[in-house]
């Protein structure tokens, strides 16, 4: 039997449960080990693992690397952490047999499937993209993997995959195999469809699917075609070669305040029932995956993505990379400051929250430091994340952590490894103004030296120094400004494709992040005080859990 090279098999898996809410996916799990596999509708349709371990009910999304279609290759290749595999039941079936555990930060490993009654008919695809009615619950049950059934002699679930060998090699270095070398822009027509359409509706690709209208119409007829996402809406060549013109006023690429569907509209700070619904959510999804929703948030507030025909209009210029050089950017300053310190004290809170065993605060850096990694430059390359993530853990609440970080380099030796060999050198150059910077490997550039020196920062150490890293700050600024249309196409290619969870996305918010650690009363304090009040509160938190540390 021939392990399947993508996802379109799905439907004759008996653990796959296609288009399953997360709370009927838990009510089917019953003992530890139990598991499913389910098309999530919060994440447009992408493969979910849910599994009890532990008395917990824990979900696992599953990161899709799509790959440019080539003859003798799969279109994409699935990962929950680090291995790659060429298909789904390929991923399932090394899981269980190996009973490896799905993540290294829960331990959690599956070895009983919760199975359909019979059989799915549709495929993944057609289950997630089809606009057909909608399908009547199964009857599940938990049964021993050996239970399975089995085509002739095959071994339990599907024969172990093939070497990935030549799929391996097709991805780019530099890209830290988070994600495939960038595909060419997607038609606007499906990839993909089946030439007899009397017998069956057609399937298309994922990445642009054609959903029919109305049931029952006519496959001749033509159907709407989905509007792209705003951060792949193209950069008209009028606007990306206009001229500085006199400002009107000064802009904020903050979003409007809306209604949180993680938070109550008047919440206090640090409610244990959001910050364990966080963490579940963090659980869930790949370094890769929250490396693009972070590279998306930061864009937005960033102003290089997204940015509309009348704020253009008001700044005179036609992105936020241009508009911090200028004195009417003083506000965008101050915004992305606070964006700065308020995600490195939410990734601080991350290891200092933890009072459990000294395993989970290790399992919690290790996070941040693969998170880290996947937004280093020639990634995601989002330098704004990074600096932030790398604000986390060398903050001295959490670097004094001595018996932590001890387990880290015993547990996760390779991680510890990258954060002292790559990633601490790495932020030194970029605080120096001597680290990558060219469009390309990096998509959002590092812009907190600029705007610390343009907000009065002095710089620090001996003046011979200070002055050439004052100098190479502002040479920075004004080659930042100039490559900015590169940068936003290089972020725009980083993201084709890619379909945001709403729930991730707005937790990487500056407006949800400050509202979660001050609360909807305290949000609203001056900056200084904020921020001074929280310092001591990480203190006191990482003073409890290590005493007797330095």
């Amino acid at each position: 039997m021939q392990v399947p090279q993508d996802g379109e098999d799905l439907a004759g898996q008996p653990w796959y449960h296609g288009l399953l809410s997360r709370q009927k996916a838990e009510a089917l799990l019953q003992q530890d080990g139990d598991f499913l596999v389910r098309a999530s509708g919060s994440r447009g349709g992408h493969p979910v693992i849910s599994c009890r371990w532990r008395g917990s009910a824990l979900h696992f999304e599953v990161f899709r690397v799509a790959l440019r279609p080539r003859p003798g290759r799969p279109t994409a290749l699935f990962q929950l952490e680090d291995e790659q595999f060429p298909s789904m039941p390929a991923l399932v079936h090394s899981y269980v047999t190996g009973r490896r555990p799905l993540s290294q930060a829960t331990g959690a490993v599956v070895s009983r499937p919760v199975t359909w009654q019979r059989p799915l008919q549709r495929s993944f695809s057609e289950d997630t993209l089809m606009d057909g009615p909608a399908r009547t619950e199964p009857l599940a049950f938990a049964m021993p993997v050996s239970a399975l059934p089995r085509t002739g002699s095959d071994p339990v679930l599907l024969k172990a995959p093939a070497p990935l060998g030549t799929v391996a090699n097709s991805l780019r270095a530099s890209d830290g195999q988070l994600q495939a070398k960038a595909p060419a822009k997607p038609p606007r027509t499906p990839s993909f469809e089946l030439p007899d359409a009397s017998e069956r509706p057609p399937t298309y690709c994922e990445l642009v699917p054609r959903v029919p209208c109305v049931q029952g119409t006519s496959l001749s007829q033509s159907c709407p075609e989905p509007e792209a996402p705003w951060w792949e809406a193209e950069e008209d060549e009028e606007e990306e070669n206009r001229c500085f013109t006199r400002p009107q006023a000064e802009i904020s690429f903050c979003p409007p305040d809306t209604p949180s569907c993680l938070l109550g509209p008047q919440n206090r700070p640090l409610e244990p029932q959001v910050l364990h619904t966080l963490r579940g959510l963090f659980l869930e999804h790949h370094p890769g995956s929250t490396a693009l929703h972070l590279l998306l948030v930061d864009c937005q507030a960033t102003g290089l993505l997204g940015v509309t025909r009348v704020q253009r209009d008001n700044m005179g210029v036609s992105s936020g990379l241009e508009l911090l050089t200028l004195p009417h950017g003083c506000r965008l300053r101050l915004e992305l400051l606070e964006r700065h310190e308020t995600l490195a004290l939410a990734g601080a809170l991350a290891v200092l929250g933890c009072s459990g065993p000294l395993e989970e605060r290790a399992a919690a850096l290790r996070g941040l430091v693969e998170l880290a990694l996947a937004l280093r430059p020639g990634a995601a390359g989002d330098l704004p994340g990074l600096a932030a993530v790398m604000g986390a853990l060398l903050m001295p609440q959490v670097s004094r952590l001595e018996h932590t970080w001890r387990q880290l380099r015993r547990s996760h030796t390779e991680v510890a490894l990258a954060f002292e060999q790559e990633l601490k050198p790495l932020m030194r150059a970029l605080d120096e103004g001597a680290g990558p910077c060219d469009p390309g490997e990096v998509a959002l550039p590092h812009v907190a030296p600029m705007v610390r020196l343009l907000e009065g920062e002095e710089v620090a150490g001996p003046l011979d120094e200070s002055c050439e890293r004052l100098l190479r700050t502002l040479h920075g600024a004004r080659h930042m400004a100039r490559d900015a249309p590169k940068f936003r196409k290089v972020a725009a290619q980083r993201l084709l494709g890619f379909r945001p969870n709403p729930e991730l996305r707005e937790a990487l918010t500056t407006g949800f992040l400050r509202r979660l650690l001050w609360g909807s009363r305290g949000a609203g304090a001056p900056r200084a005080e904020r921020f001074e009040k929280f310092q001591r509160v990480l203190g006191v938190l990482s003073q409890r859990l290590e005493p007797d540390s330095g």
